[in-house]
């Protein structure tokens, strides 16, 4: 097995988790005193998003220059002794490659659209008229009206996918093409253990098409892939696309036609909390159903949120209006087709719900993905611009500022969450690792418990259907063992019979606790049987 298929990962955001200067803003010499929480926690591999130049108009995800490291975080001296500290605690690493686009502060778009005639031109995609790729969606319909943006000083348009302070790279052209490789044998040279890739659907453009998952993307990543392969065997690929997971399985390639290592599985995502919501293991059980095998060696990453909204783009309308109604009523906590709210919030802080979430993260196939602060139950503030809210400093302690940075309050880059709820005084790291009852223990308690049972990696999912639809329980089977998953999707105890196995299942979670015959689980309640 490889590592990654069993592997627990966790997305750090640099600029929120700690600040080793006290300039307000987390850096990596902050991060460097912080990992023993993670390797604590039991994490395998650390995701990094963007710390490189950027003007930071859409944290990090506008690279100005991919050979570097932004100021905020300290220079790339910095970012080798994090690597470094990371690998000598166990855990691997992979940042962020934000392929699809720069910002247009980038040197290359700077000289692109100086002339027409400029020999950077070819780098991005241009033209005199808006009416090319009009069948191709708009992603940020909240803040943009169209994918071109037109250029004043050169007089044409430029193409973009995402802000129109992100023009699109043109990956057409053979340069670009060959820079995107140079990129990724910089970063690979110094250490890291591969990339998470976003946005990797929208590569090229094709009249007629809607310019998504066409042939000549694929084509080109299987390239980046066997370049990977030949130079740094041993380092993955995790794709960001927001896709269908059928439309997902080309990104896994074939044999001899590889292309990533893992990929999210958006679409299970928000149908976990529309199963609690309605009370109905249904949307799971089919979007499951209709996911197909893949080759041998990948993996699915699966996650419960993430540094963006809560996409509701993979679902119908019907179940988006219902998901509105039901987690974002204020117009406020929406953005774009998704939800700007944090994990716990979105569950009114329910201890029961927010540990069924994660059972069902840990149980269901995929690598699971934790989000930086969720395992405390973290709030948001939805009251910052664009998924800012999501993106606060990490809370450590109950001292100033949460423990995260001795900067004044209001010189830290977004504030701290102090409310009588989620504030760092009440939700912190240190007073719940102090406390075996809290949260963080039992998050890592299932952590542990997974990375010990070697069946929750790559084990066959096989459903109980002949129980009540409030339930969600399902086996995980391979040549090893079995593993039984149980989950009360309601606000009432359910009591049925379990499948016959003599002498009984040892509950994993409760170590020592025999089960028999029937289960009594209690409101939201979960348990994770392994036949004796």
């Amino acid at each position: 097995m490889s590592w990654h298929t069993n592997a627990i990962f966790y997305e750090l955001y640099p600029r929120a988790f700690a600040d080793g200067d006290g300039d307000g803003h987390g850096d990596f010499a902050g991060m460097r005193q912080k990992l023993e929480h993670l390797q604590w926690l039991g994490v395998d591999c650390i995701w990094l998003t963007p710390f490189y130049p950027s003007p930071l108009k859409d944290d990090g995800y506008d690279v100005s220059s991919y050979y570097g490291v932004h100021p905020a975080f300290g220079q790339l001296e910095d970012f080798k002794m994090a690597v470094e500290e990371i690998h000598r605690r166990g855990m691997k690493v992979i940042i962020d490659l934000v392929m699809n686009h720069t910002s247009d502060q980038h040197p290359w778009f700077k000289e692109a659209r100086r002339s027409k005639d400029s020999p950077m031109r070819d780098f991005y995609v241009w033209s005199d008229t808006q009416n090319r790729y009009r069948d191709t969606r708009i992603i940020f319909l909240d803040t943009e009206t169209s994918n071109w943006a037109y250029d004043e000083g050169s007089g044409e348009y430029y193409w973009h996918r995402f802000y129109s302070s992100q023009p699109d790279l043109n990956y057409d052209n053979p340069a670009v093409r060959e820079e995107m490789l140079n990129t990724i044998r910089f970063w690979l040279d110094l250490g890291i253990d591969g990339f998470r890739i976003d946005a990797i659907p929208y590569l090229f453009e094709r009249e007629g098409t809607n310019c998504e998952n066409l042939p000549e993307t694929h084509q080109y990543l299987q390239e980046l892939r066997r370049f990977v392969d030949q130079h740094y065997p041993g380092r993955v690929l995790l794709a960001e696309a927001n896709q269908w997971p059928q439309d997902l399985l080309p990104y896994f390639g074939e044999p001899g036609a590889e292309e990533f290592h893992l990929c999210f599985h958006f679409p299970v995502m928000p149908r976990l909390y529309m199963a609690i919501a309605r009370e109905d293991r249904e949307s799971v059980v089919r979007i499951m159903t209709e996911t197909p095998p893949i080759p041998e060696g990948t993996q699915w990453a699966t996650f419960l949120r993430n540094h963006d909204e809560l996409t509701l783009e993979m679902v119908s309308p019907e179940d988006r209006k219902f998901m509105w109604d039901y987690y974002a009523p204020e117009s406020r906590q929406r953005l774009n087709l998704g939800i700007r709210r944090r994990l716990a919030p979105l569950v009114e802080n329910d201890r029961r719900k927010i540990e069924l979430l994660h059972s069902l993260l840990f149980t269901l196939p995929g690598a699971p993905v934790l989000y930086y602060g969720d395992e405390i139950g973290m709030g948001d503030n939805i009251s910052l611009p664009d998924r800012n809210g999501v993106r606060t400093p990490m809370q450590w302690s109950n001292a100033e500022n949460g423990g995260f940075s001795t900067a004044r309050p209001d010189a830290l880059y977004s504030p701290v969450i102090n409310d009588p709820v989620f504030g760092y005084t009440q939700v912190n790291v240190e007073s719940q690792r102090e406390d075996a009852e809290s949260l963080l223990q039992t998050i890592r308690h299932m952590v542990l418990t997974r990375k010990n049972t070697a069946v929750l990696g790559l084990g066959r999912l096989e459903w109980l259907h002949d129980l009540p639809k409030e339930t969600l329980c399902f086996w995980r089977k391979d040549e090893n063992g079995a593993f039984l998953a149980l989950h009360n999707l309601s606000a009432r105890p359910i009591t049925f019979a379990l499948p016959e196995f003599e002498p009984g299942y040892e509950d994993l979670l409760k170590t020592g606790e025999i089960v028999r015959e029937t289960i009594a689980l209690p409101a939201y309640g979960y348990r994770w049987l392994l036949p004796r």
